[in-house]
């Protein structure tokens, strides 16, 4: 795992918060009591400072290099603060561009601008058709400068660290930084290590190193503790994999500051482990109660003595090793926590204060989830301090934010993606109806955009469109858009790539509001059941397009012209659709089976789920042929971070757990979180789906063979023992994309067929 320069230190801290400034500055300079830590540059600079005269380019440049290694010397940096917050100017001719602006993210963002407008040629998250690109870039006709029209472009749900890969390396986070800010993001949450303050914090409180270690989960569920849902689960970790984690994120969080960018890093708002009030004179506790089958972690009362004690050692820790913010992430009470005596109203405030102390005028980011943040926790606080990031403002009707939440800045806030599904859409309609008319709006609170997919790294179309709405003056026409993605997503127009994306704007990605923002999951992912609607718990039971958009997107993106296939882009899209193809059609076999089954008729019965048995092979088949679907890569990242064969076992068993079990039996049966995290992933289909429908099958056949009931599955000890495992899979694509693809338009009804 690659480390940083800067070393944690390995002995009980200084109660650094509690130091006089000149000792304070000398321990920072690296006095023998912490020579292993050294502060963040720039990491104290005064919250609310102005802005420099200039800055230094270099990250920037990096990241160009990085983004366009063949093209980046033909692009000119140059820093200009004095234009305004968040504004670039593209100009220059071919080969020559030059991009002003205010940050280093800016300037990436003017890249991106230039790339998608003018050079006409895509880097999505994934794939890019910058191969398309000719050795001499093309001229700007004018220049053109653009601000962002809201101040507070956010990226990353609280689950992206669990979902999107709780084990990734420092260059697979840099990619994600370089990618958030070519499409003009200026605020990213911060995850990775958030336990070693709390880990270093709690051993003053009456903690030992070993308790703390089997209270703090697996990086895998991490996301959840950190929401005070859950503790303990897929460790214990060892002190080496949390020192390890704290200098990647000390790293990301250096890397967002260099580009002008906000690293957004967790705040401390009370949870604590159990027995914290017996250990420590004055405190108060609330038990939490339940969350989906777990035990939630203890709150301690804000407004108590010793909160603003353990707040300020818990700053003072992550100060140490990610450097300071103007920005922090807190949900107190998420899903379903217990207030007990609490004044909501005087917690919040005491929260607040405690951030304040740390951070004088920071900015506290709360997700607008289910009920939160109530009224009652608004009155509480400084509401001008207070940022909403609103999850929910493409999934209901009739949404008044500004009544809702009398008046509190938000931002508009997308969650398109839950628990990693591989599913194609997003109701990104809904997005350019609501975007323009809520920010014009005469008392309007909106002040940002909100990136919230519970995973990132799917759907590149919905990440571009959506971050565009932050820099996009003009209302954006839905039709206009997706065909000028067509055009830049491999490299230039085609006529069948065109028709591929009108298909799939006018199905998966025109999904409407009033209950749901993600599509329907697949039926081959689900757990086995005649009766199955969808395989998450939480998801969509039914379709929510007409099936046939797909199956004829695919179509045509099997026409592209043979010279644009060659890109990552186009190589994935084509996959990932006939992945959706694929299992979208499981949709119409299964009632197929269960009328066979029914009318006791075996020979249809067998013919049936063989041909199910079949597509689960092909759909193992095509996924394995792109590297961002492969199980492989997710349990080898797992592995790599253990010292040992048994920590490399926790470790998978970590990973491989939230992708079936989720957590234990209450939490996979009455909590009803197996399969939330699925996904059509090769390697997964075919070591923990197929096998499970394989087995469900045989049950059913023996019983219309013999005339009896099927034996009943335990699926929870079924799913148990796959999670246990620690059988190898590719971590490298397999298998030619195209001729795979082919082959499930081959398998496939007509598109006319499918609706």
């Amino acid at each position: 795992m690659p480390r940083s320069g800067r070393r944690l230190p390995a002995t009980r801290p200084v109660a650094l918060a509690a130091l006089p400034a000149a000792l304070l500055a000398v321990i920072c300079a690296g006095s023998p009591a912490r020579a292993d830590v050294r502060p963040v540059a720039g990491a104290h600079a005064p919250t609310g400072a102005p802005r420099a005269a200039t800055f230094d380019t270099a990250p920037a440049r990096a990241a160009l290099q990085r983004l366009l290694p063949r093209h980046a010397g033909q692009f000119t940096l140059v820093p200009d603060p004095a234009a305004g917050a968040d504004t670039f100017t593209v100009s220059g001719t071919a080969g020559a561009v030059t991009v002003r602006g205010s940050t280093g993210a800016t300037l990436l963002t003017g890249v991106g601008w230039y790339l998608q407008h003018v050079a006409g040629a895509d880097i999505g998250w994934p794939g890019d058709s910058i191969g398309m690109l000719p050795a001499r870039l093309p001229a700007v006709p004018a220049p053109v400068t653009r601000s962002a029209q809201v101040p507070h472009r956010y990226a990353l749900n609280d689950t992206d660290d669990g979902y999107s890969g709780p084990y990734r390396t420092f260059e697979e986070h840099q990619r994600q930084i370089d990618l958030l800010a070519l499409h003009g993001i200026n605020e990213v949450f911060v995850q990775v290590g958030a336990e070693y303050p709390y880990y270093r914090a709690l051993q003053r409180f009456g903690y030992s190193a070993e308790e703390l270690r089997q209270w703090i989960p697996g990086p895998g569920h991490q996301s959840w503790w950190l929401l005070q849902n859950l503790s303990g689960f897929g460790g214990p970790v060892t002190e080496r994999l949390m020192r390890e984690r704290a200098e990647l994120g000390g790293r990301i969080a250096e890397q967002l500051r260099g580009l002008g960018m906000t690293p957004v890093l967790p705040g401390y708002f009370g949870t604590v482990p159990a027995g914290f009030a017996a250990r420590n004179a004055g405190a108060a506790t609330v038990a939490q109660g339940d969350w989906a089958g777990f035990d939630r972690p203890d709150w301690l009362d804000p407004a108590s003595p010793v909160f603003a004690k353990l707040a300020a050692a818990y700053y003072a820790e992550q100060r140490a090793v990610f450097g300071d913010s103007s920005m922090y992430r807190m949900s107190p009470l998420h899903e379903g926590g217990r207030t007990g005596s609490v004044d909501v109203g005087a917690a919040a405030g005491a929260i607040q204060g405690a951030l304040h102390a740390a951070h004088p005028g920071a900015l506290w980011a709360v997700l607008g989830w289910q009920d939160d943040p109530t009224a009652e926790l608004l009155a509480g606080v400084d509401t001008s301090k207070l940022l909403i990031l609103d999850g929910l403002s493409d999934r209901y009707n009739r949404l008044d934010r500004e009544a809702r939440w009398g008046g509190v800045p938000y931002a508009m806030g997308t969650i398109y993606n839950f628990g990693g599904h591989t599913t194609i859409g997003a109701n990104t309609s809904v997005w350019l109806e609501r975007f323009g008319p809520w920010r014009a709006k005469s008392n309007s609170a909106l002040a940002g955009i909100a990136y919230l997919p519970e995973a990132t790294g799917t759907n590149p179309a919905a990440f571009d469109l959506f971050t565009d709405l932050a820099w996009d003056a003009g209302p954006i026409d839905q039709r206009m858009w997706f065909a000028g993605f067509a055009a830049r997503r491999y490299g230039r127009p085609d006529a069948e790539a065109a028709a591929a994306w009108e298909e799939l704007r006018k199905g998966p990605y025109s999904t409407s509001s009033g209950l749901w923002s993600e599509s329907q999951d697949s039926l081959f992912s689900a757990r086995p059941s005649l009766s199955a609607v969808g395989a998450a718990y939480w998801s969509p039971k039914s379709m929510r397009y007409p099936a046939g958009s797909v199956r004829r997107a695919l179509d045509h993106l099997l026409r592209v012209d043979p010279a644009l296939r060659g890109s990552s882009a186009y190589r994935f899209d084509l996959v990932d659709t006939a992945r959706q193809a694929l299992a979208n059609h499981s949709r119409v076999l299964l009632p197929k089976i269960r009328a066979a089954y029914e009318a006791k008729d075996l020979t249809r019965f067998r013919t049936l789920t063989a041909e199910w048995q079949d597509g689960m092979r092909l759909l193992d088949q095509v996924t394995g042929s792109d590297p961002n679907l492969l199980l492989g890569t997710w349990l080898s990242r797992a592995r790599s971070h253990g010292a040992d064969r048994a920590e490399q076992d926790r470790y998978e068993y970590d990973a491989r757990s939230l992708l079936s079990v989720w957590g234990r039996r209450s939490t996979s049966e009455g909590g009803f979180l197996h399969d939330y995290a699925n996904r059509e992933w090769s390697g997964l289909i075919s070591e923990l789906y197929a096998r499970r429908w394989a087995a469900y099958f045989a049950t059913l056949d023996e019983a219309l063979a013999g005339g009896g009931a099927p034996r009943e599955i335990d699926w929870h000890a079924f799913e148990e023992e796959w999670a246990g495992r620690t059988t190898r899979h590719p971590d490298r694509p397999g298998g030619d994309p195209y001729r795979l693809a082919t082959a499930v338009a081959a398998a496939l009804p007509p598109a006319a067929a499918t609706g």
